[in-house]
C-alpha cells in the first residue's frame, strides 16, 4: 500500500521539476536571443542565427561574438552563480534573507579592488583587478571563519553577525579610500563597486563559466544535507548529517564562489536575494531540482537586467547593480506585501 502510494507522488515530482527546469531554460534560450537582437544597433532575430552557425564575417559578426555574445555568457555564469550561492545559504542559516553578500565576502573583495586602484596595481595589468578582488574576499573569509569558531563549532548566528560586521567594516574603509583617491581613480571605483559586465578578456570569461558550473555539480552533492539542514541541526544530526563538516564545507564553497563573481564583475546586489526566494516560492524547498533552477533562473536575470542597462539610454550604459537593484527590490517588496496581505 505505501509504494502504491509513493510511486505515483515521486513521479508526479520528477514530472514537476523537469517541466519547471525545461521550462527556465526555453525563458534563458528566450532572453539570450533577445539580447542579441536589441542594442545601439538592431540585428534581426534571423541575422544573428546566420551568424551564429555560419559565421559570416562582418559588422553583426564583430557586434555579436565581440559585444554581445561575452556579456551574455559572462551574465549567465555570474548570475547563475549568484543565485547558487544565496539559495546554498538559505539552505544552510534556514534564513530567506541571507544573501551572497551578507558574511561580507562582497566587502572584502570591493576593499580589495579599492586598494589596487587606489595603489595603482591595476596598470600592470586587467587581471590583477579580479585577483585583488578575490584575495580581499578570501582574507575576509578566513577572518569570519576564524571569528565565529566557538569551542570547535562554527555558529551559523556567529558567522552572520561576523559576517554583517565585517560587510559594515569593509564598507567604511572602501569610503576612507574613496575621499583620499583621485577624481580618476574614484569613478574607476563606484563603477566597479556598481557592477558590470564589460569583460572582452575570453579567457576570463572561459574561466568564469567553468567554475560556476562546476560550483553547480559539486553543490548537487549537498543536495540531500541541505534538505536534512532545512529541518534543523538536531534532526540532520538523527538523520545521520556530519552537521559541522557540512556546515564548513558550505560556508567555504559559497564564500569562494562569491569572493570569485564579485572579483570579476563587481558588486551586483539582490540576485542572490530574490532568485532563491522565488525559486522556492515556486517550486519549493527540496534541493535536488532548485539548484539547478536557481542557476538557471540567475542566469536569465541577469542577462535581462544587463540588456535593459545597455540599452535603456543607449549608447550610454548603466551600471547593470543599479538595474539589479531596482527590478529585484522591487519585486521582492512586491512579493512581501502579497504574502503579508494573505
Amino acid at each position: 500500500m505505501l509504494s502504491t502510494f509513493y510511486i505515483p507522488t515521486m513521479n508526479n515530482k520528477i514530472t514537476k521539476w523537469v517541466f519547471w527546469v525545461l521550462f527556465l531554460t526555453s525563458i534563458t534560450i528566450g532572453v539570450v536571443i533577445w539580447s542579441l537582437t536589441v542594442g545601439s544597433s538592431g540585428i534581426p532575430a534571423g541575422k544573428v542565427f546566420t551568424v551564429l552557425f555560419r559565421g559570416t564575417a562582418g559588422p553583426e559578426y564583430d557586434i555579436i561574438f565581440n559585444i554581445r555574445l561575452p556579456r551574455i555568457i559572462l551574465g549567465f555564469a555570474i548570475g547563475g552563480a549568484l543565485s547558487l550561492a544565496g539559495i546554498l545559504l538559505q539552505g544552510m542559516f534556514r534564513n530567506p534573507l541571507v544573501e551572497p553578500y551578507t558574511l561580507g565576502i562582497s566587502g572584502g573583495a570591493g576593499l580589495g579592488v579599492s586598494l589596487n586602484i587606489l595603489l595603482g596595481f591595476y596598470q600592470i595589468g586587467v587581471l590583477t583587478l579580479p585577483f585583488s578582488g578575490f584575495l580581499g574576499a578570501i582574507v575576509v573569509l578566513a577572518i569570519v571563519y576564524v571569528l565565529s569558531l566557538r569551542r570547535g563549532s562554527s555558529q551559523l548566528q556567529g558567522l552572520l553577525l561576523t559576517g554583517v560586521m565585517m560587510s559594515f567594516v569593509c564598507s567604511s574603509v572602501m569610503m576612507l579610500i574613496m575621499a583620499i583617491s583621485r577624481t580618476e581613480d574614484l569613478h574607476g571605483i563606484i563603477f566597479w563597486v556598481m557592477g558590470s559586465l564589460e569583460e572582452s578578456n575570453w579567457l576570463m570569461i572561459k574561466i568564469t563559466l567553468i567554475v560556476s558550473v562546476f560550483f553547480l555539480v559539486i553543490a548537487h552533492f549537498f543536495c540531500l544535507d541541505l534538505n536534512a539542514l532545512s529541518l534543523g541541526e538536531e534532526e540532520a544530526q538523527h538523520l545521520g548529517i556530519h552537521v559541522e563538516r557540512t556546515k564548513r564545507l558550505l560556508f567555504i564553497m559559497t564564500s569562494l564562489l562569491t569572493g570569485f563573481c564579485v572579483s570579476v564583475a563587481g558588486i551586483i546586489g539582490f540576485v542572490g536575494l530574490v532568485v532563491p526566494h522565488f525559486i522556492r516560492v515556486f517550486i519549493g524547498n527540496d534541493h535536488r531540482v532548485s539548484l539547478v533552477a536557481a542557476f538557471l533562473a540567475g542566469g536569465a536575470f541577469l542577462i535581462f537586467c544587463d540588456t535593459l542597462a545597455r540599452t535603456m539610454i543607449a549608447p550610454l550604459e548603466l551600471p547593470v547593480g543599479v538595474i539589479t537593484g531596482i527590478i529585484g527590490g522591487g519585486l521582492f517588496i512586491y512579493m512581501l506585501a502579497k504574502r503579508g496581505k494573505r
